[in-house]
């Protein structure tokens, strides 16, 4: 289950990876959301121009053993959506103002952590901390924008006393995944879940047996299907580098959750090392002041 569940998130990130008569389904939910509660599963399937086994297989689809529990859920969904909830995700266009710019990058970021809690599978996060309390070693694997990902999960961890590190490039990641072994765990964050460096380092992690974490949108994709864990992210649907932006802050989410969930557990001996990690960085920096 998801931390904060909204069918209709899940819906717009799944769209793309359905049969196309389910596609009809979801488009016509999508673009006609506050109807659907009162639609018989004739009505809308008639509606969506499919037919009802269509729509009983479209509920099947997305988790559910009917159309009843469905359209409780959907209806759920539309009665927790408030006027900010409706907006959609913003993009920047050419020649706006710093202050549409700002207005409109901020609420992306917050509606990407919202809509992330809403696919984010709790059981899942918390498989995530338990593997990562027991872990030997801890390596995060990422390429461009994934590997800044990778290095703010190095850091924190690290600062804790975990033996962990962030690769960044494919060779690398190749080379690292090789002479990983049972008790590591290995992390990989990837937006779209087919890049082909990542998915190529999860073949080799999987044959040595480390259990390895997928932080990647959710939808279906290579890396989501194969990694022990998933932890889906929902990104913008915009095309412009807002939406990198979005998945960034996601992603960035997680890992601070994931951090948070470690950390929790043994709080004294985390206390006890971020302490030290802090006094040595401050005192680092007072001498260069001096």
């Amino acid at each position: 289950m998801a931390i904060n569940d909204n069918i209709l998130i899940k819906i717009r990130e799944m769209k793309e990876n359905l049969t196309p008569v389910e596609r009809l389904v979801a488009e016509y939910i999508l673009a006609n959301t506050e109807e659907i509660p009162h639609l018989s599963i004739k009505s809308l399937a008639k509606q969506s121009k499919t037919s009802d086994a269509s729509v009983l297989r479209f509920c099947k689809t997305m988790g559910y053993s009917g159309y009843r529990n469905f359209i409780v859920s959907i209806s759920a969904a539309v009665g927790s959506m408030d006027e900010e909830r409706k907006d959609v995700y913003t993009d920047i266009q050419p020649g706006d103002d710093l202050f549409t710019i700002t207005s409109n990058i901020s609420r992306n970021n917050i509606k990407s952590i919202e809509d992330t809690l809403s696919v984010i599978d709790r059981n899942e996060v918390a498989r995530a901390v338990k593997a990562l309390r027991a872990s030997s070693r801890i390596v995060f694997f990422g390429i461009g924008a994934s590997g800044l990902i990778c290095m703010d999960g190095e850091q924190k961890f690290s600062r804790i006393n975990k033996h962990c590190h962030a690769y960044t490039d494919g060779h690398s990641q190749l080379t690292a995944a090789t002479l990983l072994g049972k008790g590591d765990v290995a992390i990989f964050v990837s937006n779209s879940g087919d890049t082909v460096e990542i998915l190529e380092t999860l073949e080799i992690a999987k044959k040595n047996n480390v259990s390895t974490i997928a932080i990647t949108r959710y939808n279906k994709s290579e890396l989501a299907d194969k990694a022990d864990i998933l932890l889906g992210i929902s990104t913008p649907e915009v095309t412009m580098r807002s939406g990198a932006m979005g998945s960034r802050i996601a992603m960035l989410t997680v890992i601070d959750i994931l951090f948070a969930g470690v950390a929790s557990v043994d709080y004294q001996n985390v206390k006890k090392y971020l302490t030290k990690t802090h006094n040595i960085l401050a005192g680092k920096h007072r001498s260069r002041k001096s």
